[in-house]
């Protein structure tokens, strides 16, 4: 499942990140990748240990764990920490296509986390840059993806995906892995489904026999499919 939501960060939370992020100190982005990664990506990264970088990810991370949608559609069991990315500069700086890494180090125990999911959380308007589409490839095609500054696009990590050439002004995101509850793409698609369809219900016609029902149905494929 793609999936696209919107405003998963405030007006106000986009300003304070690009004011510290368009002043920072950018690193070659290969630095973070394996050798496959490294023959097609040029963009910059901000190092981990730069000193705002715990300020940065308590942002985007709460911002992430108020937000109901993101929520139901990832079922997060583990989150690695957010990362920032910028890409600028004539058409030089892009990312083609590639696969993530099934796995990653995180600081969490045990230690590796599996990677079901990736999401990139845009903070720069699309009439800020040209070029620097995302581009996520699957069964039906390509898909494009640009989205307004404090929305972020969820998408199975396994997909092929990669960004095209930046080629005007700058393209500043977020980006970050989450092992979900339910490693099966399919089946976490569904118990998404069901549970949109049990808030739209409760909010036309409230409580009843039949959202309880689905309701019931929706936590016992959760219970059985959940590997926690």
């Amino acid at each position: 499942m793609m999936l696209h939501i919107p405003e998963v960060l405030n007006a106000g939370e986009v300003q304070h990140l690009r004011a510290r992020l368009d002043v920072a100190q950018w690193v070659d982005g290969r630095r973070t990748v394996g050798s496959q990664g490294a023959q097609v990506k040029q963009n910059r990264q901000l190092p981990e240990d730069a000193a705002d970088m715990p300020q940065l990810r308590r942002i985007v991370e709460d911002a992430l764990k108020r937000n109901g949608l993101y929520f139901s559609a990832a079922l997060p069991l583990r989150v690695s920490p957010p990362l920032f990315n910028r890409y600028e500069g004539a058409g030089r700086e892009h990312y083609g296509f590639h696969v993530d890494g099934a796995v990653r180090a995180t600081p969490a125990d045990p230690g590796w986390m599996r990677t079901d999911l990736s999401a990139t959380l845009f903070l720069s308007e699309p009439d800020e840059y040209e070029g620097g589409d995302l581009t996520v490839r699957d069964t039906y095609g390509e898909h494009e993806v640009r989205l307004p500054a404090g929305d972020l696009v969820l998408y199975p990590s396994s997909s092929l995906h990669g960004v095209s050439p930046v080629t005007r002004g700058a393209r500043v995101c977020s980006f970050l892995w989450i092992q979900s509850m339910v490693r099966n793409d399919q089946k976490r698609t569904m118990l998404f489904d069901l549970d949109q369809t049990i808030q739209t219900l409760r909010s036309r016609h409230g409580e009843s026999e039949e959202t309880l029902s689905l309701s019931n149905h929706y936590h016992n494929l959760l219970r059985e499919w959940s590997e926690i």
